[in-house]
This record gives C-alpha cells, structure tokens and sequence, in this order.
C-alpha cells in the first residue's frame, strides 16, 4: 500500500474544495491585472514626464495616455476592494493635470 508524502513527513494535507481552488485562482489573477496595470500607468507617467514643453500637440497625447492609464490601474484597484487611492497618488507622484482629466477636483474640501 502506498502512502501519500504528506504522510511520510508528518505534515497534514487538508482537502482543498473546487471552490477554494477557483477563489485562489481568481485572487492570484487580480492581483496579476493590478500589477500590469501599475505598471502601465507608471510607464505613461514617465513618458508624460519626459514630454517637451514645447510641443504641445505631443504632450497632450501623452497626457491622454497617462490620464487613461491611470483610470484603468484605478478601476483595476477597486474591483480589488482598495477604494483610495490617496497613497498611490503620492507614490506614483500623478500630476494634478492627470487626475483633473478623470474628474478630480483639486484643492478643493
């Protein structure tokens, strides 16, 4: 008779429901999505930041693509249940003129 290995180590195996195994499944693919998603607005940020002053036409299309960006990482963080964002916006250093283009209203209690 075989046994299995967790019983050879001494270490107990709980069964794991279908259930469990897809809520693991789902859990490790959001925080996947949230990190590519970071990762995108980070890079558009960056280009935006890189942008010449001097063309403008070149700089509002970087600032549509960061402001875009940024509202997906942010629809991607609440559909993980983090509903501020107060602390990525200050990690991120997201310019008040990107959060303005999504409908912040800066300055203003």
């Amino acid at each position: 008779m075989l046994k299995p290995p967790s019983t050879v180590t001494g270490l107990m195996v709980h069964p794991v429901s279908g259930d469990t195994v897809l809520q693991n499944e789902i859990v490790a693919e959001q925080a996947s999505s949230l990190g590519h998603a970071g990762r995108i607005a980070e890079k558009a940020l960056m280009h935006l930041a890189a942008a010449d002053p001097a063309d403008g036409e070149d700089v509002d299309r970087r600032l549509h693509a960061a402001a875009e960006a940024v509202h997906f990482y942010f629809i991607q963080r609440e559909l993980c249940g983090m509903r501020r964002h107060e602390d990525v916006i200050a990690e991120l250093s997201i310019p008040g003129r990107v959060l303005v283009r999504l409908g912040a209203r800066i300055g203003t209690r």
